[in-house]
């Protein structure tokens, strides 16, 4: 046997993490943007017994498929301060001019516990009323509740309305 060495090979300078973090992320990035033209293609192409595409539809398809891939992807979702939207005299701009039924279920609800609790009634007690939540529907009719509605869009601004605003 020969005594003959191995030759060393050296490498290249190290692949830091944050390197190869990268090239992993644009891979992950890649694959599902290829998975979802994949699917996007196969969806408009139909299934096996769907008639082949035209010429003019399969360039539709094509051109479309480029207009996706070219889309710029956002990785960061700046921050967003939410804040308050100024709510103007008989002016709602978020939601129904109305009180949603959840809403109503929520003062009726809040307020009935308060009665209960001893909290004094803001109108005279009705005779028909057994409950306290019989009086509480009775005073959100009258809308003599003092309370606020906040409404809140998905960005996190939100709007305070008086209840009395509502229809």
């Amino acid at each position: 046997m020969s005594n003959v060495e191995d030759p060393i090979v050296e490498s290249a300078e190290p692949i830091e993490e944050t390197e190869v973090e990268e090239l992993e992320t644009d891979l992950e990035v890649n694959a599902g943007l290829d998975k979802a033209l994949a699917t996007y293609r196969k969806l408009t192409e139909g299934g096996k017994d769907a008639e082949p595409l035209t010429e003019k539809q399969q360039a539709e398809l094509e051109k479309k498929l480029e207009e996706i891939q070219s889309r710029e992807i956002v990785d960061t979702v700046e921050e967003h301060e939410p804040i308050e939207i100024p709510c103007e005299k008989g002016k709602i701009t978020i939601g129904p001019p109305t009180l949603t039924r959840f809403e109503k279920a929520r003062i009726m609800g809040a307020r009935a516990l308060q009665l209960s609790l001893g909290a004094p009634p803001f109108i005279p007690i009705p005779k028909t009323a057994r409950i306290s939540l019989d009086i509480a529907m009775e005073e959100l009719e009258l809308r003599v509740i003092p309370i606020t509605i906040r409404r809140v869009l998905p960005n996190g601004d939100y709007q305070n309305i008086p209840i009395d605003y509502f229809d």
